[in-house]
């Protein structure tokens, strides 16, 4: 069942041009201005009424029976976008591989793995799937700003892109819903090879990581949980360039781990906290972090296990039944780990002014 988009209602934010009256006109677009479904439309005709041949963009509206400006023009740059429309010729465009996989699909799988390719390749969208992916969207307001700051959407156009973007990952069957929030499906396999993702290599060029910069871990130390720190955590953090802090379980009887811990925390550039198990010591040491307000990369395999006020930050959630779950985890943190520096307003537990 298809999700319902829910109304945006964010901070106005006004710039000294809009104060004064003028009229702001936006850049054009970089992201498809139509839902992935919706950008069939000029295929489809293509193959049924012209055999899939090249063809004018004029000759393609007539088998629409519509005219070839304005809206039109932009539906045809929808099409070559999300990869289901080519240009083999100036002046022509044509009916992509992609596009032909889910209009006239021989097996099962051909539409819904072609309207993800689309999806996952389309300028913008992709961008911001690969930040939520494996999490939950953040109420309207949160999201409008991330929409914004992060990826440039222009303000007058946020409510488009949201509606676009809803409309097209609920058509690739890529949102599903959770304890009454929207979950972005994580489909990647991970990078088993110990490459970086594309989200990873965009924000390695934006956040500088200093050699000396700490990441410090609160966890269990008993297994399973434990046993991720060696296997999925620290190597996440050295991936994300930072080092990684966890205070040793082999200690804990000395009456010194309150100071290893204070100090991890205090000097740490950014935290992690694997909450999964709701784990009285980590809790204790996220209250430490946030009464600090340092930023947190908060991780569960449990969404039951996030406390209802921890709900509007950011949270990592994965699925151990998922048989790519552990690359795709260690890509998530050490992704999320540089977002948060960039970005510490997502993952920064604030005072209320």
């Amino acid at each position: 069942m298809a999700l319902k988009k829910k109304p945006a209602k964010p901070a106005a934010r006004k710039s000294a041009r809009e104060k004064s009256g003028e009229k702001l006109i936006s850049p054009p677009a970089k992201y498809p201005r139509n839902a992935v479904d919706k950008s069939l439309r000029i295929p489809k005709a293509i193959l049924e009424q012209n055999a899939g041949k090249p063809c004018t963009v004029a000759e393609s509206a007539s088998f629409l029976g519509v005219g070839a400006a304005g809206p039109y023009q932009v539906e045809v740059s929808s099409g070559i976008k999300y990869g289901f429309l080519e240009r083999p010729n100036p002046g022509q465009i044509a009916v992509t591989d992609r596009a032909k996989r889910i209009l006239r699909p021989q097996d099962p799988q051909d539409r819904l793995e072609g309207m993800r390719e689309a999806v996952l390749s389309a300028p913008v969208i992709s961008e911001v799937y690969g930040h939520y992916r494996g999490e939950n969207l953040p109420d309207s307001q949160f999201f409008h700003n991330t929409l914004i700051d992060t990826f440039g959407v222009p303000a007058d156009k946020v409510q488009e892109f949201q509606d676009i973007f809803i409309d097209s990952l609920n058509a690739a069957e890529l949102l599903a819903e959770a304890d009454g929030k929207t979950r972005v499906i994580d489909v990647s396999t991970g990078s088993s090879d110990g490459g970086s993702s594309p989200t990873l290599k965009k924000l390695e060029k934006s956040v500088k990581v200093d050699a000396n910069d700490s990441c410090f871990v609160m966890m269990p130390f008993a297994p399973p949980l434990g046993d991720y720190y060696a296997k999925i955590y620290k190597p996440a953090i050295e991936k994300a360039g930072l080092r990684p802090v966890r205070a040793d379980a082999e200690i804990f009887g000395t009456g010194k781990i309150i100071d290893q811990i204070w100090t991890g925390i205090n000097s740490a550039k950014v935290l992690v906290a694997e909450l999964t198990s709701r784990n009285p010591n980590v809790f204790y040491e996220l209250g430490l972090a946030h009464a600090l307000e340092k930023p947190v990369v908060l991780v569960s395999s449990n969404e039951a296990d996030i406390p209802f006020d921890l709900k509007h930050i950011r949270v990592i959630y994965y699925d151990v039944n998922d048989p790519f779950w552990g690359n795709k985890l260690m890509d998530k943190v050490a992704e999320n780990i540089l977002s948060a520096i960039n970005h510490p307003e997502e993952a920064v537990l604030r005072k209320r002014e």
